[in-house]
């Protein structure tokens, strides 16, 4: 090879070197749930995950440098496929509490709410706590912060426990259970888009439990965690955060 051959192939490999970093962006698995609305929910037009998580985690992502690619599974999965590696990180409507901190951890809060009781329609009583509806079939959501405190209550003739929000939300609607609760937000915008005619949310009840959502990640992913919660802080005080709460309708 002459030496200008060998000089043109030596600079091709180093500007091919240079460009690499750029082109291989990391891609983070994301797992997030199709019934969470507003905060994660299966849009059916685009047939893609959608909501206040899954904007935010994509803010981050563009901040912190990598891109997501957002994985669909139940809520009480999520957990288990963080742990197990098949996704990266959780973004969800899932509360920071010290039993999931045990096993997985958070970024810094993001979006603060308690539980909602909803019951149907044709029963007008205000509720304002869980000892009013003593006696009563209620409905909660597994894997949810709020199915201990009313299975260890020993209020209830029977707690049903159900994979999704709107499962629940339809056995009220239709009179097969007396009461549900869960993620106030969550009931509450299903209820403004008008599903479940039959069913009421509780203006009075005092939330049993009221916790904050974060982002969750691997207990062995701390740099990825730093990378996260730096990319928040930039979020909330440039007005992005508050820009796709606000976009939801959980600002006013």
């Amino acid at each position: 090879m002459s030496l200008r051959k060998f000089l043109l192939a030596a600079l091709a490999g180093a500007f091919t070197a240079l460009a690499l970093p750029v082109a291989a962006q990391q891609t983070l698995k994301v797992g997030s749930t199709p019934t969470g609305i507003p905060f994660t929910f299966l849009d059916t037009k685009t047939n893609k995950i959608e909501g206040v998580m899954v904007d935010i985690i994509t803010a981050v992502g563009k901040d912190a440098g990598f891109e997501v690619q957002i994985e669909p599974m139940q809520f009480s999965a999520l957990i288990g496929a963080l742990t197990s590696n098949r996704i990266d990180i959780i973004a969800a409507a899932m509360y920071i509490t010290d039993a999931r901190k045990q096993v997985i951890d958070f970024s810094q809060p993001i979006y603060t709410y308690g539980d909602g009781l909803f019951v149907p329609k044709s029963d007008t009583k205000d509720y304002t706590s869980i000892q009013d509806l003593k006696g009563k079939t209620v409905g909660a959501q597994v894997g949810t912060a709020y199915v201990e405190p009313l299975q260890k209550s020993g209020l209830f003739a029977d707690v049903k426990i159900y994979e999704t929000i709107p499962d629940i939300m339809r056995d009220v609607n239709a009179g097969r259970i007396q009461a549900g609760f869960a993620d106030l937000p969550i009931v509450a915008y299903n209820l403004q888009q008008g599903r479940f005619p039959e069913v009421r949310l509780v203006k009075g009840y005092k939330p049993m439990v009221v916790g904050s959502v974060g982002i969750g990640v691997r207990k062995s992913d701390q740099e990825l965690l730093k990378k996260i919660d730096a990319s928040l802080n930039k979020l909330k005080a440039n007005g992005t955060i508050k820009q796709i709460l606000t976009k939801w309708g959980l600002e006013d």
